[in-house]
C-alpha cells in the first residue's frame, strides 16, 4: 500500500522560445497565457498551484492575477529541475509527497486532464505518471514531433507501465491481425516526491540524447513510468497559428 496522495501542482514557465518569443506574457482572453493554464490548474483542485518562474515578468504577472508563483534559475537546463527548484523553495519541510509538472503552454486544458495524470500513482511501483491519447489523426503516426509511448493496453484498459517513448512510428504493426493502436505522448508529468529528488540528479541518458525525449532519462535509470488514457491531446502554443486557436477557443 502507498501513503495517500498530497499533491502541489508546478508550472515551469520562461520567456525563451524561439517559435514565439515571450509565449508565457501572450494575451488570451485579456489574461497572460501563463495565468490562463494557472487558472485551469486552479480548477483541476488537485493541490496548490505555484508557477515556477525563470524570469521577474512572469513572476509578476501570476502575482498580479492572484497566483503564487516563485522565481528560479533562469539558466536551468529543463522544466524538471525548475519545478524541483520551486519545490525545494515553497515546500521545504515536505507536506507534499506528488508533483505534477503541467507545461506553461496549455491555456485551454480541461480541469479533468489535469486530474488524470495522478491516477496511475495509485499504484505502489509506479515511480512517475504521465498520459497518452490514442492517435486518430493518419498524419500524426510518422510525424517525428508527435511523440509515442509503446504501451500494451489490454481492451477496456486506461492506465497501463510504460516501455519506450520515441519520436519513431512505434510499434511496428507486421499485420496478422494483431494490430493495435498507436498513443501520443503528453508530456505531463506526476513525480512522487522521492523519484523527482532522484531523477533531477541523474545524467543524461544515451537514449535520451538520442531521441530528445528527457523521460527516457528515467527509463534507463530503472524507473518506472505509467501511463493513463485520455480521450484527446491538449492544445499546446509554439505557433501563431496554435495561439489564435487558443483565442478562439477561449472567447478572445
Amino acid at each position: 500500500m502507498t501513503e495517500p496522495l498530497n499533491p502541489i501542482v508546478l508550472i515551469p514557465a520562461r520567456l525563451a522560445s524561439t517559435r514565439l518569443p515571450d509565449k508565457p506574457l501572450a494575451d488570451i482572453a485579456g489574461q497572460p497565457m501563463i495565468v490562463q493554464v494557472w487558472r485551469r490548474a486552479m480548477e483541476a483542485d488537485v493541490g496548490p498551484v505555484i508557477v515556477a518562474c525563470a524570469e521577474q515578468a512572469i513572476f509578476e504577472a501570476v502575482r498580479d492575477a492572484g497566483g503564487e508563483a516563485v522565481l528560479t534559475d533562469p539558466d536551468h537546463p529543463s522544466g524538471s529541475d525548475r519545478i524541483y527548484e520551486a519545490l525545494s523553495k515553497s515546500d521545504g519541510e515536505g507536506r507534499f509527497n506528488a508533483v505534477v509538472n503541467l507545461q506553461g503552454d496549455l491555456p485551454t486544458i480541461e480541469p479533468e486532464t489535469v486530474r488524470a495524470v495522478l491516477a496511475p500513482l495509485s499504484g505502489a511501483d509506479c515511480d512517475i505518471a504521465t498520459l497518452i491519447a490514442e492517435i486518430t489523426e493518419p498524419d500524426e503516426r510518422d510525424n517525428p514531433n508527435v511523440v509515442k509511448a509503446v504501451v500494451g493496453l489490454g481492451a477496456g484498459e486506461t492506465v497501463g507501465r510504460a516501455l519506450y517513448f520515441s519520436r519513431a512510428t512505434v510499434p511496428h504493426d507486421v499485420g496478422d491481425g494483431v494490430d493495435g493502436p498507436l498513443y501520443h505522448h503528453i508530456g505531463i508529468y506526476a513525480y512522487r516526491r522521492l523519484a523527482l529528488e532522484r531523477f533531477v540528479t541523474l545524467a543524461p541518458g544515451v537514449l535520451e540524447q538520442r531521441e530528445r525525449l528527457e523521460q527516457l532519462r528515467a527509463l534507463e535509470n530503472g524507473m518506472r513510468i505509467d501511463v493513463a488514457l485520455v480521450d484527446t491531446v491538449p492544445l499546446g502554443v509554439d505557433t501563431p497559428a496554435e495561439l489564435d486557436r487558443a483565442r478562439k477557443t477561449l472567447g478572445a
